[in-house]
């Protein structure tokens, strides 16, 4: 799910703002330039980020390193890496993962079936897991 409507799938709605960000900016940041940002949009306390943030660092979802006597975050992988770990793991918990599969293609655009086709067209037969 894109954007601040929502929480992503494995995340609460805060955790899905921070990493949406920090995936954006592409950088490590600070709790503090997070906050700023966020409070573009909605009030939220620093206090409540830095919690946040550390949730995240210790679920694996950061890398944190000093930056003076704060915190500096980033990602532990992308956006994308993230997002297929997430489609795995929903494949993984389907009853009839063909099934499944069949209907996620029923339900992509032409541009997202042509994307579909080159990443299986481009992968190896010894690829696979």
């Amino acid at each position: 799910m894109k954007g601040s409507g929502g929480a992503m799938r494995g995340f609460g709605q805060l955790e899905t703002e921070i990493m949406e960000r920090l995936w954006s900016w592409g950088r490590p940041a600070t709790v503090r330039e997070v906050v700023d940002d966020l409070n573009g949009v909605r009030p939220v306390a620093y206090t409540t980020v830095n919690t946040v943030a550390d949730i995240l660092f210790r679920k694996g979802y950061l890398h944190r390193a000093k930056q003076g006597r704060a915190w500096a975050y980033e990602p532990v992988r992308s956006h994308e890496a993230h997002t297929a770990e997430v489609m795995r793991e929903v494949l993984g918990g389907a009853a009839d993962p063909r099934a499944a599969l069949m209907l996620f293609v029923d339900g992509i655009d032409e541009d997202q079936a042509a994307a579909l086709r080159e990443a299986l067209a481009d992968r190896a037969p010894d690829d696979r897991p």
